[in-house]
């Protein structure tokens, strides 16, 4: 091993199957041809995480082999003073002996993320928002076994929504089914979708706000079926967009950062949107939108018999009217 090689890695992101997924691949790569079971030792894996068999391991020499890789799974499990102690371990890095911590089962303390990026490197295995998202899955497709054509990768990316951590095993099974290097169609791709992936909340905030009522119950379907999101959990969703609009409408706001300071957003980008909706819907609609939704509370609290998705499902299309019918008032 290269003196100038990291001692410690560091995986972390908001997708389990994604960090999973990223440390097993920086696994392979510093296993290199070795065989993994001489090479590789795992912690983590069972219900209960040993620091101090960790810390043992980090710090004791191979033996017969040339390098060890320690692999720590569901590392946020370490209370502060077990990551104190593996901290201090890899600021004092035996040779030959690499350590791989992945993300999960909590927060990873401080201390522990600090000592790993003065002595190595933190990966993040999250794909992102926006352009970064798209770049991601892009170099994704590049290093795929198989090839895709434009529309093929576009249906792949809206099928899986926010499921990217299904992207792999379905780029594996394209490769198995065609062979590597196959270049690949819609029409190839489609038997292997298999049910539709979630898709973020923006999507179904997005189709109301332009009216449109057939895209935002479509989304509103996908959300409650392969996003597993129960009616209470969106109806939130729906509350915390209009209510944004509601704390702007008639505010002296000018900037997306004086949005930004008034709604204690993070995102200027988001709080322009919010501005910007505002604006465009006015004071009645918006006052008109909030009674829709209590009212739908009032619903899915038992108010009325009906079914929770349908509760939703009336709301969604009567918030699209409101934003389709701007420059009239709509009919109740």
């Amino acid at each position: 091993m290269s003196p100038a090689s990291p001692r410690a890695y560091l995986v972390r992101g908001e997708d389990p199957v994604l960090v999973a997924q990223a440390g097993r691949r920086l696994v392979d790569r510093l296993v290199g041809g070795r065989d993994p079971a001489l090479v590789v030792e795992e912690h983590g894996t069972g219900e209960e995480l040993d620091a101090g068999a960790v810390v043992d391991a980090c710090t004791t020499s191979p033996f017969l082999v040339d390098r060890r890789v320690v692999v720590v799974r569901e590392a946020g499990r370490l209370n502060a003073e077990d990551a104190a102690r593996l901290a201090d371990a890899l600021r004092r890095p035996v040779a030959d002996v690499q350590v791989v911590l992945l993300a999960g089962g909590g927060t990873l303390p401080q201390s522990l993320v600090k000592a790993v990026a003065s002595t190595g490197e933190v990966l993040d295995a999250s794909a992102g928002r926006g352009r970064d998202r798209g770049r991601w899955l892009a170099e994704r497709l590049r290093q795929a076994p198989v090839r895709l054509d434009a529309a093929a990768a576009r249906r792949l990316e809206a099928h899986l929504g926010e499921d990217l951590g299904r992207l792999e095993g379905m780029l594996e099974a394209l490769a198995a089914g065609f062979g590597a290097g196959a270049h690949l169609g819609v029409d190839d791709v489609e038997p292997f979708l298999g049910e539709a992936g979630a898709v973020p909340p923006w999507d179904l905030t997005d189709a109301i706000d332009n009216g449109d009522a057939g895209r935002a119950l479509s989304v509103l379907h996908r959300m409650l079926s392969a996003g597993g999101r129960p009616p209470v959990v969106l109806l939130a969703t729906l509350h915390s967009h209009f209510s944004a609009m509601l704390r702007l409408d008639g505010a002296t706001v000018v900037t997306p950062e004086d949005a930004a300071s008034l709604l204690g957003a993070k995102s200027s980008f988001v709080a322009k949107k919010a501005l910007e909706r505002a604006r465009a819907l006015g004071s009645e609609r918006i006052g008109q939108a909030v009674d829709l939704i209590a009212t739908a509370d009032m619903d899915l609290k038992g108010q009325t018999a009906l079914p929770g998705e349908l509760v939703l499902e009336i709301l969604v299309a009567r918030l699209a009217r409101l934003a389709r019918n701007r420059s009239g008032t709509p009919r109740r």
